[in-house]
């Protein structure tokens, strides 16, 4: 079964909280992708994450593009993550990709978006349903993760 996080965005943008939690991710050594629903979307986070920090380099690509298959993060709109992610973002209300071979999946969420909070709900429920394991992260004031459920 897949352990699944379900991340409630509430004191900052997706823009401001996905890049860390990328980082950490590869400093375990994990293959990543990250579901996006629109491609306008895909190129726009794109462009974000070679730009979010000066300091900063995290390697990853789009499916669009050449040698998808060896990005350590993959942006991509395909049910098939083309890198073998074992970890799986799903972000703006993307649809829960295929689960094969994934350890986990990561569901980050606004909570300022009724849409986004809506798809959260059902997603949580029907991967309750299907008996994986799920954890409930909501930020803080100061924009740290706290469990709650």
């Amino acid at each position: 079964m897949v352990e699944a996080l379900f991340y409630h965005l509430t004191e900052s943008r997706l823009e401001d909280a996905l890049p860390p939690l990328l980082e950490k991710s590869l400093d375990r050594g994990w293959r990543v992708s990250v579901h996006l629903s629109s491609e306008e979307r895909c190129a726009a986070l794109d462009t974000h994450l070679w730009t979010f920090r000066e300091d900063s380099f995290l390697p990853h690509g789009s499916d669009q593009a050449a040698h998808a298959e060896r990005q350590p993060v993959l942006l991509t709109m395909a049910t098939e993550a083309a890198n073998g992610a074992t970890v799986r973002f799903v972000v703006d209300g993307a649809g829960v990709p295929a689960l094969d071979g994934v350890e986990r999946l990561v569901m980050m969420f606004d909570g300022h978006d009724q849409s986004q909070l809506d798809a959260a709900r059902a997603q949580w429920k029907t991967l309750k349903a299907a008996g994986h394991s799920l954890t409930y992260w909501q930020q803080t004031q100061d924009r740290r993760w706290e469990k709650k459920a």
